[in-house]
């Protein structure tokens, strides 16, 4: 797996390991960021239906009017 190597501010670091209770400054990223996909897979798993009949409601042709 490709490694991606950032600054972050140290604060922020150690916010999360205390609230994550993760003693890894690394670990505590990746799961933050872990979290982030997780949400947003389960929000895309909610309203993806939706979002998916609004696309192809607009992708399909109009009759003409009048």
């Amino acid at each position: 797996m490709a490694k991606v190597s950032i600054s972050l501010d140290a604060e922020l670091v150690v916010e999360v390991m205390v609230l994550a209770g993760i003693g890894s400054p690394q670990d505590a990223v990746e799961a933050v960021v872990r979290d982030y996909i997780a949400r947003g897979h389960r929000t895309e798993t909610r309203t993806g239906a939706t979002d998916r009949n609004l696309r192809e409601a607009d992708v399909k042709p109009q009759d003409a009017q009048g």
